[in-house]
């Protein structure tokens, strides 16, 4: 362990093998619909923790799935209810990096705030402190919050990264390593704009970063490619991940082939056509599949279409 508490097993594996980011820290409002794609509608539970404990049992189907292994998947993002409970008898980020090599992080806001100037801040988290003592305890390598910009609204995105910033630093003073999300509305009427002002200040707050505090950014695939190329080689990101946000996992795998040093971290995209009535190996070879698509397109990059311009005009 280093000076700032960081894993250094973890972080290398983190910042030079290849793979990807599993995200499955779908949380409060957003179960409900996880578990309706999974074929788990509403009737099936009378209460919040009967929801939890078939959301868990959905998480550890995938976890403990043969196809679910750290060849293909660097990391995996996981709720505090997931991280409170455990998996064939060790607490679930135990049995990620023990049994299946994978590096645990947990998700740490507590959702979004009413839209404003454009974008939704993280609410506030008066329990973060506490969370993460606990993350600490149970061995969680880093975190994740998110925010979501609607608009190209120059005050909001940056209060936004001002927020992701700060709590980034009470993290990382807690020796864990933040996963800065600040997503962009795939359906954002100036998607490009929102990207150019949302690079130009993560950039400008990277630049205040010592030189030991590392994190990593989150960020919606971008309507330009290799758009992050200065975020990727930035010596304070670790990595620079890509969420799905409502793409098709198709879709999603597209444009990130054509976005350098940029690797998937898939929440819906990944768990895309899963189903609780589906028999194990029917799971097993839709999950192994989806792995698989998603490690190519993380780890196989194609030329940019500006490159393919040049190339055509060489």
């Amino acid at each position: 362990m280093n000076a700032l508490g960081l894993n250094e097993q973890q972080l290398q594996r983190m910042r030079t093998q290849p793979g990807f980011v599993a995200a499955l820290d779908q949380s409060g409002g957003s179960t409900p619909r996880a578990l309706a794609a999974y074929g788990i509608t509403e009737g099936a539970w009378s209460n919040e923790d009967e929801m939890f404990a078939l959301m868990h049992q959905m998480r550890a189907r995938i976890i403990t799935s043969p196809s679910f292994t750290g060849e293909g998947i660097l990391g995996a993002i996981l709720f505090e209810n997931t991280m409170d409970r455990e998996i064939e008898g060790q607490p679930t980020a135990d049995y990620l990096w023990n049994v299946k090599r994978i590096v645990p992080f947990l998700k740490v806001d507590e959702g979004l705030a009413e839209e404003k100037d454009g974008v939704r801040l993280m609410k506030p988290m008066p329990q973060l402190a506490a969370l993460l003592n606990q993350a600490n305890s149970k061995r969680i390598f880093g975190t994740k919050m998110r925010s979501f910009i609607h608009q190209a609204n120059i005050v909001g995105i940056k209060e936004i990264v001002d927020q992701q910033f700060a709590v980034a630093g009470r993290i990382l003073a807690a020796g864990l390593v933040p996963i800065v999300e600040p997503e962009v509305d795939i359906h954002c009427p100036e998607k490009a704009k929102a990207e150019e002002t949302l690079k130009t200040a993560v950039l400008e707050k990277l630049s205040t970063l010592p030189a030991r505090q590392l994190v990593f950014l989150k960020l919606t695939l971008p309507e330009r490619d290799d758009f992050y190329a200065d975020c990727v080689k930035h010596p304070n990101v670790v990595r620079v991940l890509a969420l799905s946000g409502g793409y098709s996992r198709e879709e999603a795998n597209e444009r990130l082939r054509r976005n350098q040093g940029v690797v998937a971290s898939f929440s819906r995209a990944l768990v895309e056509g899963l189903s609780a009535q589906q028999s194990n190996a029917e799971f097993d070879a839709l999950l192994d599949a989806s792995i698989r698509s998603i490690f190519e397109a993380s780890t196989v990059k194609q030329p940019s279409r500006k490159q393919d311009r040049d190339l055509q005009t060489a």
